[in-house]
């Protein structure tokens, strides 16, 4: 598809509405930047704020309902993706797993989630009552990672609890683990019960076929993407897809949306999605996917050659997450030897290694950049520079649920020393995520158990 054929609605709105010179007696406050502290503007810009606009700017239609150019923006992404309906979300993912709760979930019926989901699916649940059969995760010792959820367990869990409404999966994970989607979506389907796919980290899927099938084609009733992580919008842009063939209340979803969305969107960050969205369209876009590939690629290659330095190897990764380790340093360690003495910056770091991303707006030259950081820090003895440290195992506990999830939220708490909480009901979420694990739930039973991963706090909030 040649680049000038392709629309993005939004961004012909804002554009016109920029170049439209009138007299402003509304919001924003700082009237196309006139009013706003003069370093930040000189950082940011001028034409920045003068693109800084809500919704009711005349042509540019609203969010919530949908109408005009934004409206036109979400049918075109929903045509590109596959969906039914493509609802933009600003407040990113967390937006939209919120409105999936709130409008698909009730105490009536139980919800099947990976242990390791988002934050933002627990609040979910907290705030809609729903009650979670959680589901542990495969995991990595060697790399410290979690894996992908056992198709097996669902349909366990699914003959084991006729209850069920819902089965909502993190996939991929945040270090690019990928699951069998299509199995779970078969499953889901024998059984008529939802199935929603947080796929945060996979909005790029559909559109190389070195990369993995996307959710929506395996027959996912929801899936909910961040844009802003790999697709190339602004930070805090995603995007909700609702499937075709889905059975789902499409309109209470909506209503929850609206109920959670702020009432003054941003139309740069609507823009944003929306050019985005435009930009998967382009040859261009579509070349820069694959660079981001094969850029990847470059560097597992680079990698394989080193002796200290390993990469994660997977056949159920997404290639362009790139996660390894050092044989002598630990993954902070070397993120600091990284930023420090390179100047480079990567995506995060745990006690066992690190993970770097390759996007579509990184060139080779970085790569070959990396690729000859990582070969220096692989011949160079850090020993006089770091003490070893010491890695704590992977968190994987069956939680002993005592209480119903919102109800143990909302109950009276007090504070008491992490020694004398065993025994106590946990008042709060312990959670290193995103990413990670949640080690203590509202209403889960503390142990001795829990104690070697407590060792950060010094006070732990209990049920009175």
């Amino acid at each position: 598809m040649e680049k000038l054929t392709v629309k993005a609605p939004i961004v012909e709105a804002l554009e016109r509405a920029y170049k439209k010179r009138s007299y402003h007696f509304h919001i924003p406050g700082h009237t196309r930047g006139e009013g706003v502290y003069e370093p930040f503007r000189k950082l940011i810009g001028d034409k920045f704020f003068q693109c800084d606009m809500t919704d009711e700017f005349d042509g540019i239609g609203t969010l919530n309902p949908p109408t005009g150019p934004i409206k036109e923006a979400q049918d075109k992404c929903a045509e590109l993706f596959g969906a039914q309906k493509s609802f933009f979300l600003l407040n990113g993912s967390t937006i939209g797993n919120l409105a999936i709760a709130m409008g698909l979930t009730s105490k009536k019926k139980k919800v099947i989630v990976n242990r390791n989901c988002h934050r933002s699916v627990i609040t979910g649940l907290i705030m809609s009552g729903a009650e979670p059969i959680w589901i542990n995760p495969e995991k990595f010792d060697e790399w410290g990672l979690w894996g992908e959820i056992s198709p097996q367990r669902i349909e366990t869990e699914l003959k084991r609890n006729k209850d069920v409404g819902m089965v909502w999966i993190t996939n991929p994970t945040y270090e690019g683990v990928v699951s069998d989607i299509k199995t779970i979506a078969e499953i889901c389907k024998k059984h008529e019960i939802i199935l929603v796919v947080d796929e945060a980290h996979g909005t790029l899927w559909k559109f190389n076929n070195e990369l993995p099938t996307p959710a929506l084609e395996y027959g996912a009733d929801i899936v909910v993407q961040s844009f802003h992580k790999t697709g190339g919008s602004m930070s805090q842009t995603s995007v909700m897809h609702v499937s075709k063939n889905t059975k789902i209340d499409i309109e209470s979803l909506q209503h929850s949306l609206k109920l959670l969305h702020t009432t003054s969107p941003s139309i740069v960050l609507l823009a944003g999605l929306d050019a985005a969205r435009a930009n998967l369209e382009t040859k261009e876009g579509l070349k820069n996917i694959q660079k981001a590939v094969d850029n990847a690629k470059y560097l597992i290659n680079e990698i394989k050659k080193l002796k200290n330095i390993s990469h994660m190897e997977q056949n159920i990764m997404d290639c362009t997450k790139i996660f390894i380790k050092a044989k002598n340093l630990s993954g902070i360690q070397l993120e600091t030897v990284l930023e420090q003495d390179y100047n480079i910056e990567v995506e995060a770091a745990s006690d066992k290694g690190l993970l770097l991303l390759s996007n579509i707006g990184n060139s080779r030259e970085d790569f070959e950049y990396l690729a000859k950081c990582l070969k220096e820090i692989d011949k160079t003895d850090y020993s006089e520079r770091f003490t070893p440290e010491h890695k704590k195992h992977m968190p994987l506990l069956t939680p002993t649920i005592k209480m119903r999830l919102r109800d143990a939220f909302y109950a009276e708490k007090e504070e008491v020393p992490r020694e004398k909480a065993i025994g106590r009901l946990s008042g709060e979420v312990v959670a290193e995520c995103p990413p990670g694990i949640a080690i203590l739930l509202p209403g889960e039973l503390i142990t001795e158990e829990h104690l070697p991963y407590l060792e950060d706090y010094d006070m732990i909030e209990v049920i009175k």
